[in-house]
């Protein structure tokens, strides 16, 4: 994989929109479906989100998405070889955000497209790097002070997941 010089990074960031692997890790506890965030610290504070970050040169989605899982919960993603995702979120910097009724989460630093997704993770996840604490929670009742963009993106996997298990009986 190759990185890039934070400068030359900064100037790609301001210039054009990066794709990204947003997920949730979700699990069934008691019946029911349980959502994973993470705890971090952010240009709003320390805030509770989704997790993921930008796909690297080279980098397949799938390896994208491990990468984010091993470096912020020590685990594997469970993953298919070439997952698509189950929703497309926008982020904007305010300077940039749309005026047209779009829905799109708030990123001060980036315009980046979010590929989202719910995945399963292999173990019990340990907090690391970004993630300063990692908790399970009910898709209705998130933590306060959440990333904003994060609790909508979330609604819309959930909402999106569930309706493809009512069509699918």
């Amino acid at each position: 994989m190759t990185y890039l010089p934070a400068d030359l990074y900064s100037t790609i960031e301001a210039s054009i929109p990066i794709p990204c692997v947003d997920f949730v890790p979700v699990r069934r506890s008691a019946g029911q479906l349980e959502v994973g965030v993470i705890l971090r610290e952010s240009p709003f504070g320390r805030v509770w989100c989704h997790l993921g970050g930008r796909v690297l040169y080279g980098e397949t989605i799938r390896q994208a998405i491990d990468r984010h899982t091993l470096d912020s919960l020590g685990v594997h993603a469970i993953a298919e070889p070439d997952p698509q995702p189950d929703f497309v979120y926008q982020w904007f910097p305010s300077s940039v955000a749309p005026d047209d009724g779009t829905a799109y989460g708030d990123d001060p630093r980036k315009h980046a497209i979010g590929l989202s997704f719910l995945i399963e993770i292999e173990s019990e996840p340990v907090p690391r790097n970004e993630a300063l604490e990692f908790r399970y929670s009910d898709p209705q009742a998130l933590p306060q002070r959440m990333w904003p963009g994060s609790a909508r993106l979330i609604a819309e996997l959930v909402d999106r997941a569930r309706a493809r298990l009512d069509a699918d009986g």
